[in-house]
């Protein structure tokens, strides 16, 4: 018997093993030993990141992910496990294969550095999804294809089929990407092909602007630093993501925040059933969410996190300003932490935080014709509201 729930969030699962790392200057060199401090292991990839924030923030939750029957796949159970026994009902154990794991280097005051096997991930395709299960839910989120080799063979040709199989129950769909390897099989997929296809189907597209760029920008993308980033790119960047088929688009802008961009009324017929019971504050809307202030641990998990906020806020009816303002609060309270998930706080006590008084960072757009609202997000002057 499958039982309701608000949402299911799908695709790339790993172990994260994080070394603590006594100085932030570290040089590899060949037979030099570095020596670091106990490690924090974790489960890391979106289906852990997002899908337990989602869970932490009161969400309720269904992971589809899958592993292998080895160690790392059983510690990863282990780990879901104890945030509910029931977070693993939906996960894939399969016989013969190598779970995913990551070593993550991550030290204060700067980004991250991975090691990553793919694993299992690798051999995701449509058919381990349960579709019984993403019918009886609002909210269908999947995540990291870049690094699920299957999805993204053939111009995309598994990853289409499952969101038009998920599309077709009347979820709402939801797709987060990660940044492909430039030198891998990921950096050679013709990434315009594969989201022109996939993206009709697809509701609320949520990836990073460094990985926009990448998959269909490349050009701007070899000169681009978050220091350049100008309201004018990401109006259109998000212009153009509406016209391949969501009907919200969140850019994801690491220290700068988090952008949306939504679509006119006239598309917003079809997006399934987490649609805002108030649709009209989410017509044609263009928002720029600064960063809360706070001291950074690490960033694992960090835009996963704000994926969450974003999502639980959506799920809860909040207007398109409260869901980016605790897009950016969730993200805050992830790099409180070296891992993805100790730093999350309840979705009370996130609200509480930000209702307090929670400085936000700096940004100033004034010059640009963007507006400050009084919750402290900026409004482009295309802006609806």
């Amino acid at each position: 018997m499958t039982t309701f729930c608000d949402a299911v969030v799908a695709g790339h699962i790993c172990l994260d093993i994080i070394p603590s790392l006594a100085s932030d200057r570290f040089v590899f060199s060949p037979g030099h030993l570095l020596e670091v401090g106990p490690p924090i292991l974790s489960t890391g990839g979106p289906v852990s990141n997002t899908g337990l924030a989602l869970h932490k923030l009161g969400v309720a939750t269904r992971l589809m992910g899958k592993v292998g029957d080895d160690f790392f796949g059983r510690t990863i159970q282990r780990i879901i496990e104890k945030y509910s026994p029931s977070l693993t009902q939906g996960m894939i154990e399969v016989h013969g294969e190598t779970s995913s794991y990551s070593i993550i280097l991550s030290s204060s005051g700067a980004d991250r550095m991975f090691l990553h096997c793919p694993g299992c991930n690798d051999t995701f395709g449509a058919g381990d999804i349960d579709y019984g299960g993403v019918s009886s839910a609002r909210l269908f989120h999947f995540g990291y294809p870049p690094v699920m080799k299957r999805t993204i063979e053939r111009d995309g040709a598994e990853l289409v089929e499952l969101f038009r199989r998920a599309k077709a129950t009347g979820v709402t769909t939801s797709l987060d990407m990660c940044m492909p390897d430039p030198q891998g099989a990921s950096g050679r997929v013709d990434w315009m092909k594969v989201l022109t296809s996939t993206l009709p189907y697809v509701d609320i597209f949520l990836p990073s602007v460094e990985e926009t760029l990448f998959m269909l920008y490349p050009e701007r993308f070899r000169n681009f630093s978050l220091a350049a980033l100008t309201p004018e790119l990401l109006s259109s960047i998000g212009r153009d993501l509406l016209s391949m088929g969501p009907r919200i688009a969140g850019l994801k802008l690491g220290e700068l925040g988090f952008y949306l961009r939504t679509a006119d009324s006239d598309t917003w017929r079809s997006i399934g059933r987490a649609t805002p019971a108030h649709l009209e504050p989410w017509l044609g809307r263009e928002l720029w969410s600064p960063c809360f202030d706070t001291a950074v641990v690490g960033t694992t998990g960090a835009g996963d996190a704000t994926i969450a906020g974003f999502l639980a806020a959506l799920l809860r009816g909040a207007t398109p300003e409260e869901s980016v303002t605790l897009a950016c609060a969730v993200g805050g309270c992830n790099v409180e932490a070296a891992d993805a998930l100790s730093g999350l706080r309840t979705w009370e006590e996130t609200q509480a935080r930000v209702s307090a008084g929670w400085p936000r960072k700096r940004l100033s757009l004034d010059s640009t014709g963007w507006k400050l609202s009084p919750a402290g997000v900026w409004r482009s002057p295309q802006d609806h509201d």
